[in-house]
């Protein structure tokens, strides 16, 4: 299967710049999910590398060769939208012979892919099925095959999980990368849900504006975000804002703000004096008595969300925070509760301060 690339890629639809200078390296076999906010421009890339849009500049290529110009049916690029669209008046074992038919494949040949696909996607019961006659997950399915039907070297998929219910979402993320990976594809996988290109993802792209901001495998992004748009996105974090009081000895960073509150991070090379941002997990953030405490808050709601209870502590001048408590501790705190906050310092980024605010670094629209 073959690696992809887009090098310095621009599209604009007027004033709406879709792809910024886009840069993009996919490896061969890989299973790499696109993330970002809506508008970010991830569906612009995946048509742009079917061929179904046209960049204003820069380049693409497919394991080496330039297909820049090159129509949709000369790439063996497929693209499966969110929506499926499988022809309503097909039924599904139709539906996957439709691109081979196209194609002039012999029947014999066709036969053939037809009864390896519904036995790899699980509907060989449902071949004379009509889509309106399938669940949510058998549709996908249905159009998974169909995509696969026409061999493509490359598999690129649109939100293909959006639509489905929260539970068929969670089964089949681990059936569809399971999938690619049985048959070797090379796959570009956009999303805008942050865990879901965290447990399917070989590597994650986080895209915004047009243009890719880090790139890394699931545990390099969440654990070592670059900005913190990114610490924020990929895993909701609290923020404390003020300036580098010392770096001690490459092991820790202190950060002081104009109120005198101080909070610990990891070191930085972030000049003394500087104003900084530090980011915390939500996750890495607990609940601590007062001795131990970074920050001290007074606990305005609790939600239980199952396996956890999430807490929003307000800490006064230093805004709000949240904490997630393991459900058997939902007892223990309540809301008017006075609490403290810390978590362990190498878990703790620290950035510059963005230039035109923080809001607006952490704004996704």
């Amino acid at each position: 299967m073959p690696s992809i690339i887009l090098r310095d890629i621009k599209k604009s639809y007027g004033e709406v710049v879709a792809a910024d200078d886009l840069d993009l390296e996919v490896e061969n076999g890989e299973y790499l999910c696109l993330l970002g906010p809506t508008g970010a421009g991830k569906t612009t890339a995946l048509r742009i590398i079917a061929g179904l849009t046209k960049p204003d500049s820069g380049q693409v290529f497919l394991d080496g060769r330039d297909v820049t110009d090159l129509e949709p049916e000369e790439r063996n690029a497929v693209l499966l939208s969110q929506r499926y669209s499988l022809f309503p008046t097909m039924t599904v074992a139709e539906n996957i012979l439709f691109g081979p038919s196209i194609r002039k494949v012999p029947e014999l040949d066709s036969r053939k892919t037809l009864v390896e696909l519904l036995d790899l996607v699980r509907l060989t019961k449902r071949a004379d099925s009509y889509p309106r006659e399938l669940s949510g997950g058998m549709q996908q399915r249905n159009a998974l095959a169909r995509a696969l039907a026409t061999n493509p070297d490359v598999l690129l998929l649109d939100e293909p999980l959006r639509a489905l219910d929260a539970r068929l979402r969670i089964d089949l993320r681990h059936e569809l990368r399971s999938l690619a990976k049985a048959l070797g594809l090379t796959v570009i996988h956009v999303t805008h849900d942050q865990e879901e290109a965290m447990v399917m993802a070989d590597r994650i792209a986080v895209i915004r504006n047009g243009h890719i901001v880090q790139i890394g495998t699931p545990r390099e992004v969440f654990d070592d975000p670059v900005s913190p748009f990114v610490a924020n996105f990929v895993g909701q974090s609290n923020f404390f804002v003020g300036n580098i009081l010392c770096s001690r000895d490459g092991r820790m960073t202190t950060v002081e703000d104009d109120k005198g509150h101080v909070v610990f991070a990891r070191s930085s090379e972030i000049p003394v004096d500087s104003k900084a941002v530090v980011a915390i997990k939500v996750g890495n953030t607990r609940v601590v008595k007062r001795s131990d405490a970074f920050v001290m808050g007074t606990v305005e709601r609790t939600l239980f969300e199952g396996r956890v209870v999430h807490l929003d502590v307000n800490a006064g001048e230093l805004g709000r925070f949240s904490v997630k408590l393991p459900a058997s501790r939902r007892d223990q705190v309540a809301v008017g509760d006075e609490v403290g906050l810390n978590w362990d310092i190498p878990k703790a980024s620290v950035f510059p301060y963005p230039e035109g605010g923080l809001e607006e670094e952490l704004r996704v629209d």
